[in-house]
């Protein structure tokens, strides 16, 4: 029998909290729910969730500190929730590394098709040898950079870098198209591949992000576009 993928549920609202576990547990998923943010904390490591679904207005440590403290650590997929709407809320979440955000009230079948999109991006890499013909197709290979998307690596100047997996589908999306504009909307589409309600605020928060990860580098660089939107400029000839 497969293991059932297991979901930390972090909102000090036992009634919503309860409804989430409702929804996902006839998702045969696993859940547990816990009501305020260090107690989530403490969880993690006995739990060890797949996917956190983690509210902003906590008691205590709030869930932008939550967001914090686990990225200083892990890659755990996280989707926010919060009756927060505005789009400062939300590049916030998306900015200190969360895979996504839903805003309450939310439509329980959108719910359980977000948390389903984010493990199955996160988790169903397929397990091949990294030597095989077929992973190399899936790996980008440049100065000082390796994006494989087989196992969801990067290693950069030799060393790994710790990515949400967001991050690194939109990087080796643009690292396997060199010198090629994309619109932010083409970028949305590709990277976000089901009905995604956000707006494109999204995809320049991720590439700040990756700014920050990946300064210029004298063969490669992310490069804008003014008016249109990105492109992973590759000079071969250096």
């Amino acid at each position: 029998m497969a293991t059932k993928q297991k979901i930390l549920i972090v909102d000090d609202d036992e009634n919503i909290a309860e409804l989430i576990s409702l929804y996902l547990v006839k998702e045969c998923f696993d859940t547990n729910i816990v009501h305020d943010g260090s107690t989530a904390l403490e969880i993690l490591p006995v739990y060890q969730p797949d996917l956190m679904l983690l509210d902003i207005m906590l008691p205590g440590t709030d869930g932008y500190e939550v967001l914090r403290e686990v990225r200083k650590k892990s890659n755990l997929p996280i989707i926010m929730l919060s009756a927060k709407g505005e789009v400062f809320d939300k590049v916030l979440g998306l900015e200190l590394g969360a895979d996504d955000y839903i805003i309450k009230p939310f439509d329980s079948k959108e719910m359980v098709a977000r948390v389903k999109a984010v493990l199955r991006r996160f988790h169903d890499a397929p397990a091949v040898d990294p030597d095989t013909e077929d992973n190399q197709k899936e790996k980008v290979t440049l100065p000082d950079l390796i994006i494989n998307l087989t196992d969801y690596s990067v290693h950069y100047q030799g060393k790994i870098v710790e990515m949400p997996p967001k991050e690194l589908e939109l990087l080796y999306f643009l690292a396997s198209h060199p010198n090629q504009v994309f619109t932010r909307e083409q970028l949305l589409d590709h990277i976000w591949s089901y009905d995604y309600l956000g707006d494109t605020r999204t995809i320049d928060v991720h590439i700040k992000r990756l700014r920050e990860k990946f300064p210029p580098h004298e063969a490669w660089n992310i490069g804008t576009v003014w008016g249109i939107g990105y492109k992973f400029e590759y000079h071969r000839e250096r």
